[in-house]
């Protein structure tokens, strides 16, 4: 295993952020090769949890010379975020300095441009500079993980269509209860490593087998225990047993028994008025049109001072918010529908 650092100097004398990178060398040629990072959201933790008892079976596959394919492994890819701390909590989601994303905003190249994600780099700010490394790293690699997790939720990915069905088999070792299928056009991390293998020299493909890119949610932010990041990281081991990245005579597929749906049939449910929120409905419940999912508040004390928040449509409860307030228009829940639920919706990603 080779540990390295990826160096970025900050945008103020003094100050340059490392990111540490664990590389593995396969010993087959024709076998895949693997990026798989975490806590882009810095705030975001199982998926370091993750790789940490991930990269421990990793070292011993390769003291038993079970790598096939090459490996990179970032359990930490946002020392950014990670410092962003503001009244005491950690920001990570968005960069204090610019309001931005940091799952934003990443460039959208064709694979054979890769190299010019380097160009003039030390001109760029350090969050630049940070997105456009870690893309360039990935571009490297056939298959890329992007850990994170939401806020209360099911274990669920994005995965473009463009690697659907073949990517069922990460869905099925990873035992989620929910792929949401995106449309690949937006500027976040996973979308832009599928804009790049979608586009490998000439038109843009429907399908790229052999390909894929990925972002994992690894349930809520507060999931991060020991037996699950291991049962998780067991999980993930499957998938690259699986797909030849490492050797495992034990492995035995298993096919996915959730539902996978495009993102136009996932139903935002959004706080039509500001108030404390009462949950009547959990994540993983199945739910009809017109079910009771929360009260709110919005009045405390006035008899009228309460609203009912109902589900739109038939299907799964995929994501809760932590917050018991919210202001208007706030999400709430992600429901997986079993139809469309809006029209005109924007391509891209659901939240900002």
């Amino acid at each position: 295993m080779e540990h390295s650092q990826i160096i970025i100097g900050g945008d103020t004398a003094g100050i340059e952020w490392r990111i540490p990178v664990y590389r593995f060398k396969g010993n087959d040629a024709a076998a895949p090769s693997v990026y798989i990072q975490a806590a882009l959201h810095a705030n975001e933790l199982p998926g370091t949890a993750l790789l940490h008892f991930l990269l421990e079976r990793l070292r011993k596959a390769e003291e038993d010379g079970a790598i096939r394919g090459d490996i990179t492994v970032i359990p930490q890819a946002n020392p950014i975020g990670l410092a962003q701390s503001h009244f005491g909590e950690m920001e990570g989601r968005f960069d204090l300095g610019t309001r931005t994303n940091f799952n934003r905003d990443f460039p959208l190249v064709a694979l054979g441009e890769r190299e010019t994600l380097l160009e003039d780099i030390d001109r760029r700010s350090a969050v630049d500079r940070l997105k456009r490394t870690l893309l360039h790293t990935a571009l490297d690699a056939d298959l890329v993980l992007d850990l994170h997790c939401d806020d209360e939720s099911l274990q669920y990915a994005y995965i473009d269509e463009a690697f659907w069905p073949e990517a069922a088999d990460l869905a099925a070792a990873l035992d989620m209860a929910a792929v949401f299928l995106s449309d690949g056009e937006s500027t976040a991390f996973e979308e832009a490593v599928g804009y790049a293998f979608k586009r490998q020299g000439g038109e843009k493909l429907s399908s790229v087998p052999g390909r894929l890119s990925v972002t994992v949610e690894l349930r809520g932010k507060r999931d991060v225990y020991p037996d699950m990041a291991k049962a998780d990281a067991a999980g993930l081991w499957r998938f690259l047993a699986g797909r030849g990245v490492v050797a495992d005579p034990t492995h035995a597929a298993e096919a996915y028994a959730g539902s996978a749906v495009p993102l136009d049939n996932i139903e935002m449910v959004r706080a039509p008025e500001p108030g404390t929120v009462l949950f009547h409905r959990d994540i993983g419940e199945t739910v009809k049109a017109g079910d009771l999912l929360a009260t709110l508040i919005t009045r405390p004390g006035a008899p009228d001072g309460t609203l009912a928040v109902t589900a739109g449509h038939d299907g799964l409860i995929a994501t809760r918010s932590s917050a018991r307030y919210a202001r208007r228009g706030d999400d709430l829940m992600k429901i997986a529908c079993h139809e469309a639920t809006r029209r005109n919706r924007k391509p891209g990603t659901l939240e900002d």
